[in-house]
């Protein structure tokens, strides 16, 4: 896990002014004053080996200021020599127990090496006390790296959380705390395995594991083996069903898009409530065109669940099919209270104020249809993934 230049070099910079002014200012030797000059511009320049050559030569002059030693760690931590960075951190420390963010460095220099039992303490006094967020963030990342390998997964997952909401839209973070919850994720799941190898809970997990990699063959398999252990588990028919109609878009077997809609009938059967399932029959009569069963269903989803936007907006969209533009637009105005960064919403809102002469509505809702279409995509709120989300059909002008 390497650390980022840009934050390597605020360290350096750091450490190297500290050895400049309290230290070199002090020294009478021309000699030791050429070598502090041409290593700090190598350094700043990016230029390590020509760093490591001065600094070398000042240790072997100075051998009693610590923060030459400490900088000297900087170069070689910069080029990957963690051994020798270790050496001279340690020697920096002896003489100077108290330099800046020498312990830390040292801790990642032995956690790189491998040695996380040494690197651990140092670490965690580092990412727990620093005020300093580019060194925080740092220590951070190597803390979970330690934690991982010591098999410490739980405080693994706690540094995670505490990186994210310090340093949410980081990407290496991002990416660091993907594998962390992902190694979480799967050791639970071994452990469910190891101890309820047959029950329910354990199918059920396999089948959302499984369901969750694309795996629809494996996933239906699993889920069919749980509605077998318990013929009335709330939810299950529904995620059959969902996962059959992964499969139907995927390979456009006509049979899993049948058995998905018979699974969403069933769930229905045992929870008349369950708005996800009459959400999706819905939606799959709607694009079958049977308007009369989907805007039945799309009904009884919004009963159950007023605050459900996709119901609302596929509900107004066969309203609008049918001609009932006047009663489509309550719909609409309730899915934008709801979810004001829906763009196939207010899509739908421009073009329903327009059919029943809305005109300051209609421009209203496609400015904000066309604000919202400019922004990024992650930038965009992300509809819910437990249900088919609604799509902009056609001409995309309000």
């Amino acid at each position: 896990m390497g650390m980022t230049r840009r934050v390597l070099t605020y360290l350096c910079v750091l450490l190297l002014l500290v050895a400049s002014v309290h230290a070199l200012a002090q020294a009478s030797s021309s000699e030791v004053f050429a070598y502090s000059q041409k290593g700090q511009a190598a350094l700043a320049a990016g230029r390590y080996v020509e760093a490591e050559a001065a600094y070398q030569k000042l240790a072997a002059l100075e051998p009693s200021i610590a923060e030459v030693h400490a900088t000297l760690g900087v170069v070689y931590f910069q080029q990957r020599k963690f051994e020798q960075a270790v050496t001279e951190l340690r020697r920096a420390l002896t003489l100077k127990p108290g330099i800046p963010k020498a312990d830390g460095l040292l801790a990642m220099s032995l956690s790189e090496l491998g040695r996380y039992q040494e690197a651990l303490p140092g670490l965690e006094r580092t990412f727990r006390h620093s005020v300093d967020a580019p060194i925080k963030r740092m220590s951070g990342l190597q803390l979970e790296r330690v934690y991982t390998a010591l098999q410490l997964d739980r405080k693994a997952v706690e540094v995670a959380l505490e990186l994210e909401h310090t340093f949410g839209d980081d990407p290496e973070v991002l990416y660091n705390n993907e594998r962390i919850y992902g190694n979480y994720a799967y050791i639970t799941i071994q452990r469910l395995a190891k101890a309820a190898p047959k029950s329910v809970w354990r199918h059920q997990a396999a089948a959302e594991a499984q369901e969750s990699q694309g795996n629809y063959v494996g996933a239906i398999a699993e889920y069919r083996t749980v509605l077998v252990l318990d013929p009335g588990r709330p939810g299950i028919h529904q995620r059959l069903g969902r996962t059959l109609l992964a499969q139907w878009h995927a390979t456009q077997l006509v049979t899993s898009h049948d058995e998905a809609k018979k699974e969403f009938a069933l769930e229905l059967e045992g929870d008349p409530n369950n708005s996800n399932a009459s959400y999706e029959l819905g939606e799959m009569n709607r694009q079958s065109g049977d308007l009369k069963e989907a805007r039945a269903f799309f009904e009884m989803a919004v009963r159950a669940h007023d605050d459900f936007v996709e119901a609302h907006v596929g509900l107004a969209n066969v309203l609008a099919s049918q001609g009932d533009w006047a009663e489509a637009v309550p719909h609409l105005e309730r899915a934008v209270a709801f979810r004001p960064d829906d763009q196939v919403a207010w899509y739908r809102l421009s073009r329903a104020y327009k059919s029943v002469g809305n005109t300051v509505g209609q421009k209203k809702a496609a400015t904000t249809f066309e604000r919202l279409r400019a922004r990024s995509q992650d930038e965009q709120s992300s509809v819910p993934q437990d249900v088919t989300p609604q799509q902009v059909d056609g001409t995309l002008t309000p």
